[in-house]
């Protein structure tokens, strides 16, 4: 062989492998964006999975939202209902004392008041209300609230001469202060 062919020859197989390498790498390339085309359009199903399922989400909080909203509308309008079924039990039994003109006698009228008195305290200690009582003498503002007061020199420090109107706390908490008289030093002028 000639030297030209043999150079003709060699040209046409490195031609040859470099197509060969080109295709190959073509190849390589395109099965590289199937890949990505692939993963693009796992990407998009996810992404509109998401998507779907945030909305979807998005609508249940507000609907949870709403039924709250309303549930509790429900609840601050209704929830005395029960409390307010007792009470007429004790409105009724005041009707039936005060309607009752047959009966004259001042004693059976006391009698029937101070029954319907129990049940009305009764209903109240029930619902978690308790009148605050004094215990000592000795004024204490977070719980007494003095509406008047009396200068002795009996006293060293202020303490409760009176009850004037009981006061209350419901579970624990003051609900209203006793209404007091209190004794207070008496000032030197």
């Amino acid at each position: 062989m000639s030297k030209e062919n043999k150079t003709a020859s060699e040209k046409a197989s490195k031609k040859n492998k470099k197509k060969i390498e080109q295709s190959s790498e073509i190849k390589s390339l395109k099965s590289k964006i199937r890949k990505r085309e692939k993963e693009i359009k796992l990407l998009k199903k996810e992404k509109e999975e998401l998507k779907d399922r945030h909305l979807r989400i998005v609508a249940e909080m507000e609907n949870l939202r709403k039924r709250l909203e309303r549930e509790k509308k429900d609840y601050f309008q209704y929830n005395l209902s029960d409390f307010m079924k007792e009470l007429i039990v004790v409105l009724d039994n005041f009707e039936r004392a005060l309607g009752d003109k047959n009966n004259s006698n001042d004693n059976s009228f006391r009698q029937g008041m101070e029954l319907i008195h129990k049940q009305y305290l009764d209903l109240l200690k029930k619902r978690g209300l308790k009148p605050i009582e004094i215990m000592d003498k000795k004024f204490d503002p977070y719980l007494q609230q003095a509406f008047m007061t009396e200068e002795s020199e009996d006293v060293k420090e202020p303490e409760v001469g009176e009850e004037l109107q009981k006061g209350y706390s419901l579970h624990d908490r003051l609900l209203r202060p006793t209404l007091v008289k209190v004794i207070v030093p008496k000032k030197d002028k």
